[in-house]
């Protein structure tokens, strides 16, 4: 299957999951890679795995990008989406900052140094994140403000970009990076806040909300994700960054609301101190990725938020708790 295939880190995670499905249609055979780091239940990752691993088109790789075999990995690989990656902002911190050092930084560096001189390697894409810009000081975002990350999450995607940069620079490596805002939808990890909004108001718990709930953010739906993430390989965008936001900006006080409306139930609500490394806001200006990828989102967050919450409630509790 010459041309058509495809390494994907990170392919048993929420967002890495639905790419794998996204480009077995497009046709391509798909090399997965997960290491099932602790950062959450394996049994979840089992789940969003359940459809791939029946597929003729994929195959599936057990195992940490720094110790793998990378040199038979991608030997015949057009494309790697690196999606690999320990998340989340309020973990980051303290003795934890080591382990986000190993699993961003160090991981995509010795992913590069594999993807260097290969003949073969047609683009590199790496998903990044709007941490990187941290309090912005303007809204929406571009790609040319200044990032200036809030957390040490922020740091290590920022450090990861950097590497993506002087790899393509120095060796010719054909990296993109794709700096998401929130993404949202079914398989969400449990640890996000949409997952635990909803969870709390199917269960009649409360929801706990880290400062006033007026922060806002541009929320984007997993579909649109994916779509972008497409888009940046078949227009060919290596050596570029781009924003990809969902055009939803709203407020978390704003979400529940449409939560209670969709559920059919009062949400009871804790306020609690804003958490270090939280942005207060976030929000994309995607006018390069309409114009270079022809990138625009489809899911508004009314409609991206009902499938999520028919997901949740399809989703066995014992599954993703």
């Amino acid at each position: 299957m010459a041309g058509k295939r495809i390494v994907l880190t990170g392919a048993a995670g929420f967002i890495g999951s639905h790419l794998a499905e996204r480009l077995i249609k497009e046709g391509f055979f798909v090399v997965g890679v997960d290491c099932f780091s602790d950062y959450y239940s394996r049994a979840i990752k089992e789940s969003n795995l359940s459809k791939l691993r029946s597929h003729d088109q994929f195959s599936f790789v057990e195992g940490d990008i720094l110790t793998l075999k990378w040199a038979e990995l991608l030997k015949g690989v057009s494309y790697v989406f690196h999606e690999a990656g320990r998340p989340g902002v309020r973990g980051s911190w303290g003795k934890n900052f080591e382990a986000y050092l190993r699993d961003n930084v160090f991981a995509t560096q010795r992913l590069l140094e594999a993807a260097k001189g290969l003949k073969e390697l047609k683009g590199f894409v790496f998903s990044s994140s709007s941490s990187i810009y941290g309090d912005a000081e303007r809204y929406p975002t571009s790609e040319e403000d200044l990032p200036k990350p809030v957390s040490p999450y922020g740091v290590t995607k920022l450090a990861c970009e950097q590497l993506c940069r002087v790899y393509q620079e120095s060796f010719g490596v054909p990296a993109t990076i794709l700096r998401h805002f929130t993404i949202y939808g079914p398989r969400q990890r449990p640890d996000m806040a949409f997952y635990r909004f909803i969870d709390a108001m199917i269960h009649k718990k409360e929801i706990l909300v880290y400062g006033d709930g007026e922060q806002t953010r541009d929320f984007t739906y997993v579909s649109d994700a994916v779509d972008a993430k497409i888009l940046a390989m078949q227009n060919c965008a290596f050596g570029e960054i781009f924003n990809i936001g969902g055009g939803s900006r709203i407020s978390v006080n704003n979400v529940i609301r449409l939560l209670e409306g969709i559920i059919g139930r009062k949400a009871y609500v804790k306020y609690s101190d804003r958490q270090k490394g939280d942005a207060r806001d976030t929000a994309a200006d995607i006018k390069r990725a309409r114009e270079r990828l022809w990138y625009s989102p489809k899911v508004n967050i009314e409609q991206g938020l009902f499938e999520q919450v028919q997901w949740q409630l399809k989703t066995p509790v014992n599954c993703c708790s």
